[in-house]
């Protein structure tokens, strides 16, 4: 996989993405906004997004030095996809309410929060 320095950018740029804590994330993956928010996994019990805001949580409670090579694998994928859906900017209105924050929200990126 990465080099170590790969690693340390990835690492970065995975917390820079996340600004969510993982309480705050398992919090709102409990919420049937969160369940019903994003496509369905194949066999259809869970989206994508969720699915990843729970691996989110896990990696999260992990030390860094404990990360596998999957675990770095998905936080690029964590970053690419709060990356290009902030590009879309979301909804003129309401963007509190809209599927555009919910995604982004199950990936453990709000993107109304402050600061």
């Amino acid at each position: 996989m990465a080099k170590d320095l790969d690693r340390d950018q990835i690492w970065k740029d995975f917390e820079d993405a996340v600004n969510m804590t993982p309480s705050a994330l398992e919090k709102w993956l409990g919420t049937d906004e969160s369940r019903e928010n994003g496509w369905k996994e194949d066999d259809g019990s869970e989206t994508i997004g969720h699915h990843s805001g729970r691996r989110i949580v896990a990696i999260k409670g992990k030390k860094k030095a404990d990360l596998s090579d999957e675990d770095y694998e998905h936080m690029r994928k964590v970053v690419g996809y709060v990356h290009r859906h902030l590009k879309q900017d979301g909804p003129k209105e309401d963007k509190e309410h809209s599927p555009w924050r919910y995604s982004l929200m199950n990936w453990g990126h709000d993107p109304l929060k402050r600061g």
